[in-house]
């Protein structure tokens, strides 16, 4: 039937809306964990420096999963490829400097932010109001060019300079939670009242 196919199906908007709140949770305990407690542990810091991609990688393989496969979602499949071959320069890079990590976080970004992007821009037509989704990619792509030029400078690097990243990922996420939800009260509303 042609309304099992459509995504704007509650269960297709329940799915995204549930993921969207367990990307905003992860990365809002990333980003308290990075400004306390692996500020002062170097071992945690750097295990949650390669978690990070590593997270990202799995919540876009199942996310793709739930919504038709990776070779249905091209930018999802690619940002799913970036993202472990992110975590597996995070994990080199570490035993260089934190700069370098750094370095591999902006080009990361970058990419990343540019594949989100798209995903978002694809997701508008069947889920409708992926604003928030396309301004992270954006913002994602621009910090990672200033993660770049950061780690090319002199200033001392630490897990905290890439906290805010992930906070502005999380406060992405939550608004996007949060407009699905209000949108489809909005939606179901008119049904209730005719």
């Amino acid at each position: 039937m042609p309304g099992q196919m459509n995504d704007q199906s509650p269960s297709s908007n329940g799915w995204l809306k549930s993921y969207y709140y367990l990307r905003f949770a992860v990365s809002a305990a990333w980003v308290v964990a990075a400004f306390t407690v692996a500020k002062s542990s170097p071992p945690l810091a750097a295990a949650m420096l390669v978690a990070y991609p590593a997270w990202d990688a799995l919540a876009n393989y199942i996310d793709a999963r739930r919504t038709g496969g990776l070779g249905r979602n091209k930018s999802q499949l690619l940002n799913f490829a970036v993202s472990i071959v992110a975590t597996i320069a995070v994990a080199i890079a570490l035993g260089h400097s934190m700069n370098a990590v750094l370095s591999v976080y902006g080009v990361w970004a970058v990419v990343s932010g540019v594949f989100q992007l798209l995903t978002a821009a694809r997701r508008w037509k069947t889920n409708g109001a992926q604003w928030p989704m396309i301004l992270s990619g954006a913002q994602s792509a621009l910090a990672g060019l200033f993660f770049v030029k950061m780690a090319g400078g002199t200033e001392i690097i630490g897990i905290a300079n890439v906290a805010p990243y992930a906070a502005f990922g999380a406060f992405y996420f939550f608004v996007s939670a949060l407009w699905l939800s209000v949108s489809d009260v909005l939606r179901k509303s008119p049904r209730v009242a005719s």
